[in-house]
């Protein structure tokens, strides 16, 4: 079929014709190529998701720590630190 989209040539590995095969059994009836479309998405989402989970976690745990120091350094801890340089 005539596409201006890249084309991608994908040897089929023993692994590769494993997961093919797995997805045969949950998506009947559609050609290995299609299958192999079909995984290569569900794979996109699932990283996608493990990213976001990620991020969220992280964000939670700035917000949980966020102002844990507020006001252990006073407001001339700065300007003090700075006297101890050389000059």
């Amino acid at each position: 079929m005539p596409t201006a989209r890249p084309r991608h040539m994908v040897t089929e590995t023993d692994e590769l014709a494993v997961a093919l095969d797995a997805a045969a059994v949950r998506a009947p009836g559609l050609s290995r190529s299609q299958l192999l479309t079909r995984l290569a998405l569900e794979g996109h989402q699932a990283a996608q998701r493990a990213h976001d989970e990620r991020r969220q976690r992280r964000l939670a745990a700035l917000r949980a720590h966020s102002g844990g120091l507020t006001g252990v350094y006073g407001s001339d801890y700065l300007q003090r630190l700075r006297e101890e340089w050389p000059a």
